[in-house]
C-alpha cells in the first residue's frame, strides 16, 4: 500500500495508476493525513467490491456507536423496557 498526497493525482497520476494496478490499493493523503482509499476493482467485481466497502462503513459506524454508548454508560434492562414501552405508547 502506497501513500500519495492528493496533489499527485494531477502531477504524478501515471505512477499512482501503476501502483494501483500492482498493489491493488493506494492511500491519498491531505495535509499528511490519510484521506481516501483508492481500490483496484477487478473485472466483473464492481458490485462485490462496493458491497464490501458499504459493509465496512456500516461496521465502523456500529463500532463508533458502541464506543459512544460505553462512554455514556449502558442502559439497564428496566431503562430499555421503559424506552420500548414509551415508543409503543407514542404510536
Amino acid at each position: 500500500m502506497n501513500f500519495y498526497p492528493v496533489s499527485d493525482l494531477t502531477d504524478n497520476s501515471q505512477k499512482i495508476w501503476g501502483d494501483l494496478s500492482e498493489n491493488k490499493d493506494v492511500i491519498l493523503t491531505k495535509d499528511g493525513k490519510p484521506s481516501a482509499l483508492v481500490v483496484n476493482i477487478p473485472d466483473g467485481c464492481f458490485d462485490e467490491v462496493t458491497r464490501a466497502v458499504r459493509q465496512a462503513r456500516a461496521m465502523i459506524a456500529l463500532n463508533n456507536m458502541r464506543k459512544k454508548a460505553a462512554k455514556a454508560g449502558y442502559m439497564t434492562d428496566e431503562e430499555i423496557e421503559s424506552a420500548i414501552n414509551q415508543a409503543r405508547n407514542e404510536r
